[in-house]
């Protein structure tokens, strides 16, 4: 397998970090605090903070049992880190599809992409109720646990690429990567501090570039996936016809192929 680049990880943070799910809950979260106190400024801050951080450190836990996990299997049986690579390079193509199909087919509340559409009254409800930072940092961890399917997928992968060091020598990347994925949120909770911008305008920005989100996000998610299947290409190979079927064409070719008929079927019925 390859060493580990920190181009590439940046590259998975990034595609993490215009998410839309996170962005949804911060912008909810903050129009309800400051419909409530419009005068709060800094209080507005420490609020966006405070959710940042949850979010930040809810994830760092996450990632480091993940990546726990798989070193202890990939140390138990030996051989196994190539279907490791195999399969969640697999299930990263079908998330970057799933990305590119909210780009040129959009509509809210994309399966594990956006925070589901039944979902979004709850969360906001529970948005409006917070009135502190202690109350935000709380939130976040509670939010974070419910949008785990839409946020998670770069995570994972750096997970399974990261695996192979361990846990101690992985910290430095994962605080890396972390930090990566929450700037959009500093960004947005500076800019409105700073009255550099409405929350309003934050959201209605974030409402018509989402599209263009979904299209960064599924390219990246993409690119990154053709790696890990590229990495796994001889792990198996299966004649068909007049080529042969491993991880790498079911990544490059059957998968997408089988998506977008499916998606065009359901289209145009």
């Amino acid at each position: 397998m390859k060493e580990l680049t920190i181009p590439f990880l940046i590259s998975l943070a990034v595609g993490d970090a215009v998410n839309p799910c996170a962005l949804t809950v911060l912008t909810f979260m903050l129009i309800a605090f400051l419909t409530h106190s419009p005068k709060k400024k800094f209080k507005a801050l420490l609020t966006g903070f405070s959710f940042t951080l949850a979010v930040f450190i809810l994830y760092l836990l996450y990632a480091l049992v993940m990546i726990g996990i798989f070193h202890e299997t990939t140390e138990q049986f030996a051989g196994i880190e190539g279907w490791i690579y195999g399969f969640f390079g697999l299930a990263a193509i079908l998330l970057g599809c799933l990305n590119l199909k909210d780009f040129i087919w959009y509509r809210p509340g994309g399966f594990l992409t956006e925070m589901p559409t039944r979902w979004r009254p709850r969360a906001k409800k529970l948005m409006e109720s917070v009135v502190s930072p202690k109350g935000a940092f709380l939130t976040g961890i509670f939010i974070t646990l419910f949008l785990l399917p839409c946020t998670m997928g770069p995570l994972v992968t750096a997970c399974v690429i990261l695996s192979r060091y361990g846990i101690l020598f992985s910290l430095p990347y994962l605080l890396l990567y972390n930090f990566i994925f929450v700037l959009p949120m500093i960004g947005i909770t500076f800019g409105i501090f700073g009255g550099l911008a409405a929350v309003e305008n934050v959201s209605g920005w974030k409402e018509r570039n989402i599209k263009y989100l979904h299209l960064i996000a599924g390219i990246i998610m993409i690119v990154i996936a053709l790696y890990l299947v590229w990495e796994a290409k001889n792990i198996f190979t299966i004649p068909f016809l007049f080529f042969e079927i491993n991880f790498l064409t079911l990544g490059l070719i059957e998968i997408p192929l089988i998506f977008f008929i499916y998606v065009l079927r359901r289209k145009f019925r």
